[in-house]
C-alpha cells in the first residue's frame, strides 16, 4: 500500500517514513524537496497518484496565530481536496492534546486544521498526541540563555506517535481518536533541565510562565488528556538515554 505522508522530511515526517516501511508499506513524501507545496498544491494531484491513506505530520514554526491559521487552512484544504480526486480512503491528522483549551496562537491553526478534516467528505481519523520528549531538545537548540515555558505536560516519545499513527492507517477512519499521552506527567523546566545535564551542558534556563489565562491553563494541566486513551511506554528518563535524546538542531 502507498501511504502519502506529508511533511515527510520533517522531525516526526521521518519517523513516521521510517514506520511506514517497517510495515512492508511504501511512504511517499509530501514536501517542497520532493517537489510538492502543501500550500498551493502543486505537485499533489501526481504524488497522490495509487495513494490509499494520507498521514499529515505538516508543521509550520510560528507562535503567530495569523501564520498559523493560514498554513494549517491552506495545506489542510489542498491535502484533502487533492486526496479526494485520488480516491484516498483515510485521511489522518496530528494534532495536539488540550489546543481546544489553550490560546496559543500556534494551536489556532490546529483547530483550524481538525476543523477541516473532521468536517471532510474524505474518510478521516484526528489523533491528538502530548508534547514529545523531543520538544525539550527544542528548547536547547535555541543559542544563548534557554527559556522554558512553566508547564505541565505527559509527554510522549515522538517515535511512539509515529508508529500509532501507521497503525492507525491500517485501521478504519475513526473520526476523533482517542488522546494519546506519555505515561508520566512533568514540568517542562524540569525536562529541560535534566536534558542540559544529560548532555553535559551548562546554561542559563529561565523558567517563564506566560501570562493572563494561557498561563494557568499551562501550569494547570490544560495540556494533559482528560479522558482514558493510548498512553506511550517510554519514560523521559529512559528517552534521556537514547541517540534521539543527544540529536542537536531539530
Amino acid at each position: 500500500m502507498r501511504i502519502a505522508v506529508a511533511g515527510g522530511t520533517g522531525w516526526v515526517g521521518r519517523m513516521v517514513v521510517e514506520a511506514v516501511r517497517a510495515t512492508g508499506d511504501v511512504p511517499v513524501v509530501l514536501a517542497r524537496s520532493a517537489g510538492v507545496d502543501l500550500t498551493t498544491g502543486a505537485g499533489l494531484d501526481e504524488a497522490l497518484h495509487g495513494c490509499a491513506t494520507v498521514i499529515d505530520v505538516s508543521n509550520v514554526m510560528t507562535t503567530s496565530r495569523r501564520k498559523s491559521v493560514a498554513f494549517f487552512d491552506a495545506a489542510t484544504t489542498q491535502l484533502l481536496t487533492a486526496g479526494a480526486r485520488a480516491g484516498v480512503g483515510h485521511h489522518i491528522a496530528l494534532s495536539i492534546v488540550g489546543c481546544d483549551r489553550v490560546g496559543l496562537g500556534y494551536y489556532m491553526g490546529k483547530r483550524r486544521q481538525e476543523e477541516l478534516v473532521l468536517s471532510a467528505p474524505v474518510p478521516h481519523t484526528v489523533l491528538r498526541a502530548t508534547q514529545f520528549h523531543e520538544f525539550a531538545a527544542q528548547m536547547l537548540a535555541r543559542r544563548g540563555p534557554v527559556v522554558a515555558p512553566r508547564m505541565r505536560s505527559q509527554p510522549v516519545a515522538a517515535r511512539e506517535v509515529a508508529d500509532a499513527l501507521v497503525r492507525l492507517a491500517g485501521g478504519a477512519p475513526a473520526g476523533l481518536a482517542p488522546d494519546l499521552a506519555g505515561p508520566e506527567v512533568l514540568e517542562m523546566d524540569d525536562m529541560v533541565r535534566r536534558l542540559a545535564r544529560a548532555r553535559g551542558e551548562r546554561r542559563l534556563l529561565v523558567p517563564v510562565r506566560l501570562p493572563g489565562a494561557t498561563g494557568r491553563a499551562l501550569t494547570g494541566g490544560a495540556l494533559l488528556p482528560t479522558a482514558d486513551g493510548p498512553r506511550g511506554r517510554q519514560t523521559f528518563a529512559e528517552w534521556l538515554t537514547t541517540p534521539d535524546a543527544g540529536a542537536r538542531g531539530r
